[in-house]
């Protein structure tokens, strides 16, 4: 597996149990808030924004590497 597919995941993860302590902590007592009233639906919209801000800090971590890589050592005269 390649290290972009654990920012997203870890995304995911985190997010969901960020959506999970918003309706926990906060939610919507009256009901009539469609995101945060009922558990699932915070923890789903939770995981969807982590999964997404996983997704955008991949590709920084993607050129790092590209980086890492494309650099040459240095040739040993003979």
């Amino acid at each position: 597996m390649s290290k972009s597919i654990y920012f997203i995941l870890g995304g995911i993860v985190l997010g969901a149990l960020g959506g999970y302590a918003y309706w926990y902590f906060i939610g919507c007592n009256t009901g009539s808030c469609p995101i945060t009233s009922i558990w699932y639906h915070a923890s789903a919209y939770g995981a969807l924004m982590g999964g997404l801000l996983g997704n955008i800090v991949t590709p920084s971590a993607k050129k790092q590497e590209q980086d890492d890589s494309s650099t040459t050592p240095e040739e040993k005269p003979s």
